[in-house]
C-alpha cells in the first residue's frame, strides 16, 4: 500500500466517524449508547492486534490512573459530546468544527507556558482558525440554526482533545508501554468510564434499527479501533508529519459524506468557513526554520591579501 492510499484510507475510516454517529442517532441509539458500544468494540480490536503483536497491557496502578484521566478527556467525554452536538448539528458541520482541535492545543500551550514563544505566523493562524469558526456560526445572519447548543458542544469535545493531548504527552507516551497496548488499554478504561452513559441517557429517538447498529459497529470497528491502529502505523512508518496531514482531510471526508450520503445542505458559508480554518490549522503548525549555518569560501580565505 502506498503512502497516499494509507493516508486515504485513514482519512475516509476516520472523517467517516461523523456520517456513523449521525446514522446511529436517526436510527433510535442515545449519545451514550453510542459512547459505550464505540469504545468498547475500539477496545477489542485494539486488543486483538496488541495480543498479537505480542505487546502486553500496563499493570502499574499509576499508569492506569493516568491512562484513567487520559480516556476521560481524549475518548468518553468527547465521544459522548459529539454525539450529544450531532442530535442538532450536521455531521459535515461536526468534522469541520473537530478541525479546531490544534488551534485549543495551541491556547492550552500557550496557558500552560509550555509552547514556544508565537510567531507573527502562527498569531495570525489562531486568529484566522476561530475567525473561520465564526463564519461557519454567522451569528450576524439572525439564524441560530449552527449557533445552538449543540455546535458549542462540538467545539467543547475539540477542545476536550486538545486537553487529553497534552496529559498524554507529558504523563503516558515514551514511558515503556508499547503504543498499541497503552491505546487498548486507554479505551478499555474509556469502556468502563461511559459505561454508566447508556442507563443515565435512556430513550432514543425511536426504534432501534438494523441501520443504527451497523452504524455503531462500524464506528466502533473501523473508524475507532482500526483507525488508532493505522495512525500508530503511519507515525512508525512515515513519521508524525505525515499523519498530521491526515487531519487536514477529515473536514473535507465529513463534508462530503454528509452532503452525499445524508444529503446534508452544502452552503458556500460553511464550505468557506472550512477552508479558513484549515488555512488557520496550517499556520499554526509552521515550524520556524533554523537560520542557516554562515560558509566559510575557505579557497577565498586561503588566498588571503
Amino acid at each position: 500500500m502506498t503512502s497516499a492510499t494509507r493516508m486515504g484510507v485513514l482519512a475516509l475510516l476516520w472523517g467517516s466517524g461523523f456520517l456513523w454517529i449521525k446514522l446511529a442517532l436517526d436510527h433510535g441509539l442515545t449519545p451514550g449508547w453510542i459512547t459505550f458500544v464505540r469504545c468498547l468494540l475500539g477496545a477489542g480490536v485494539l486488543l486483538a492486534l496488541a495480543y498479537a503483536a505480542g505487546q502486553r497491557l500496563p499493570r502499574d496502578r499509576r499508569t492506569w490512573g493516568r491512562l484513567a484521566v487520559a480516556a476521560f478527556f481524549c475518548n468518553a467525554l468527547p465521544f459522548l459530546v459529539f454525539g450529544i452536538g450531532e442530535q442538532t448539528v450536521d455531521s459535515g458541520v461536526a468534522g469541520v468544527l473537530n478541525a479546531t482541535t490544534p488551534l485549543w492545543s495551541l491556547l492550552i500551550g500557550l496557558a500552560l507556558g509550555t509552547e514556544r514563544p508565537m510567531s507573527a505566523a502562527r498569531l495570525a493562524g489562531l486568529v484566522l482558525g476561530f475567525a473561520g469558526v465564526l463564519l461557519i456560526f454567522a451569528p450576524w445572519s439572525g439564524d441560530s440554526g449552527l449557533l445552538s447548543a449543540g455546535a458549542l458542544a462540538l467545539l467543547g469535545a475539540s477542545a476536550s482533545y486538545a486537553v487529553a493531548f497534552a496529559y498524554m504527552a507529558r504523563k503516558l507516551t515514551g514511558r515503556g508501554t508499547a503504543p498499541m497496548a497503552l491505546s487498548a488499554a486507554q479505551l478499555l478504561a474509556a469502556t468502563a468510564l461511559s459505561a454508566p452513559a447508556p442507563l443515565a441517557m435512556a430513550g432514543g429517538t425511536g426504534a432501534v434499527t438494523w441501520v443504527g447498529v451497523g452504524a455503531v459497529v462500524v464506528l466502533g470497528v473501523f473508524a475507532t479501533g482500526l483507525t488508532f491502529h493505522l495512525n500508530y502505523r503511519m507515525i512508525a512508518d512515515e513519521g508524525p508529519t505525515s499523519a498530521a496531514t491526515v487531519g487536514y482531510l477529515l473536514p473535507v471526508v465529513s463534508v462530503a459524506l454528509g452532503a452525499l450520503v445524508l444529503d446534508e445542505p452544502l452552503t458556500v458559508r460553511v464550505v468557506a468557513g472550512m477552508a479558513v480554518v484549515l488555512a488557520g490549522v496550517a499556520l499554526t503548525r509552521r515550524v520556524p526554520r533554523p537560520a542557516p549555518a554562515r560558509l566559510v569560501d575557505r579557497s577565498s580565505a586561503a588566498a588571503g591579501p
